[in-house]
């Protein structure tokens, strides 16, 4: 398995339920080596294994894919986890603008279509199945707020990305899929309600009258990983408490 941006969040929850599974797990990390270093130390060596790539960077995006295949000798899920959420304003400069929206496509579409296009390749050369796990969000489809443009531009691209590559590959056994994510409680989404008004703000558009956990996320990650969802390929599956459904 390979998952990106796992030393953390969701990604993290969905590494320690594969590890729990008996499952091989590689991540990466962008910047806190020592969370992801106690990580490995808690897993264990034999089941995980994780080094530092910028998916802002072709380089970073190759090496990981290079590394996680060689670490046993195969992949056959990719989840595309990571993603960077960070606010611009419409009043910056038109280099600043420009700057911020590159970044975030880099890290949130086109890293995640590369990592696929390599898992294409290698599940068609080893002739077996192979599962793609894109975490979108109601963003891609509903549009996201004015300072966020360019995180919910990425997702719905993430859509189209892996919704092709089911139309395009599901005859090879290749089984693509997308959680659509609400308000998870993470680092990241928690300052961005911190930012936006607070909780209650929030909460007051969820009909469940909660935000989701990792665990809520990383189960789905874990259930579709398995290829039990098999003719369910190109699907997006809803995780947002009922604030929105499509």
């Amino acid at each position: 398995m390979l998952v990106t941006g796992g030393s953390r969040g969701i990604g993290e929850a969905a590494v320690r339920d594969f590890v729990a599974t008996g499952a091989n797990v590689f991540f990466n990390y962008r910047a806190s080596s020592r969370r992801s270093d106690e990580l490995v130390a808690e897993l264990g060596s034999e089941r995980t294994a994780a080094t530092r790539a910028d998916l802002a960077e072709l380089r970073d995006v190759e090496r990981l894919w290079e590394e996680a295949v060689a670490w046993k000798g195969g992949i056959d899920v990719v989840v595309n986890n990571a993603s960077v959420r960070e606010p611009i304003a419409l009043d910056v400069s038109a280099e600043e603008w420009d700057r911020h929206w590159m970044a975030a496509l880099r890290v949130n579409l086109v890293a995640p279509a590369h990592l696929s296009r390599f898992a294409i390749h290698h599940f068609l050369e080893r002739g077996c199945q192979g599962v793609i796990i894109g975490l979108t969000g109601r963003i891609a489809v509903r549009g996201d707020y004015p300072d966020y443009l360019q995180d919910g531009a990425a997702k719905g691209g993430l859509n189209s990305l892996l919704r092709g590559v089911a139309r395009g590959f599901a005859k090879d056994d290749i089984l693509t899929y997308l959680i659509s994510g609400g308000i998870i409680d993470t680092e990241q989404a928690r300052a961005q309600v911190d930012s936006h008004g607070g909780p209650d703000r929030y909460l007051a558009e969820i009909p469940m009258g909660e935000f989701g956990t990792a665990r809520d996320i990383s189960e789905l990650i874990l259930f579709l990983s398995t290829g039990r969802a098999r003719y369910s390929t190109g699907s997006t599956i809803d995780a947002t408490g009922a604030s929105f459904l499509h």
